[in-house]
């Protein structure tokens, strides 16, 4: 069975909570269930992580590339500014798809860079909690091209 990892940055554990209207009423935990249940259909098995902390990010991804197929990454505000996490994510040489929930480029201009997307394999922005569903199933494309580039 693949398996895959999904990161969550600062924050993300109040969805449910903060800014509804930019994220939606669902809990972090709501939408790991929805996830697992999208992966389990797929016959992929799911790591969940959330921290707020930029340095417990980049140990679990140097800690966890080797035992999973690929990452999903939200890296949230540590998107527009973390040179540490695109380092840790260049590091390790692993198939990487960042995602967002919302539209970055529909909000405020600091939001419109990403300094991990250059060294992600994708990203996936926009479409709310199916960020997260489009995400597993471009892993997952990506894994039955035999691990190289994403067949189209």
């Amino acid at each position: 069975m693949n398996r895959a990892l999904i990161i969550n940055g600062p924050n993300l554990n109040k969805l449910g909570i903060r800014e509804k209207g930019q994220y939606g009423k669902l809990s972090l935990e709501e939408l790991n269930e929805k996830i697992m249940l999208h992966a389990k259909s797929r016959n992929l098995k799911l790591d969940f992580f959330q921290s707020n902390h930029e340095g417990e990010i980049i140990d679990k991804l140097h800690e966890s590339y080797e035992s999973v197929d690929f990452i999903i990454i939200n890296a949230a505000a540590y998107t527009h500014y973390s040179y540490a996490i695109r380092d840790a994510i260049k590091a390790i040489n692993s198939y990487v798809i960042e995602v967002h929930i919302t539209n970055v480029y529909q909000r405020e201009e600091f939001r419109h860079k990403s300094v991990i997307s250059d060294v992600c394999s994708g990203t996936i922005t926009g479409f709310g909690y199916n960020s997260y569903l489009l995400a597993v199933d471009a892993g997952l494309f990506y894994l039955e091209d035999g691990k190289g580039e994403c067949a189209l």
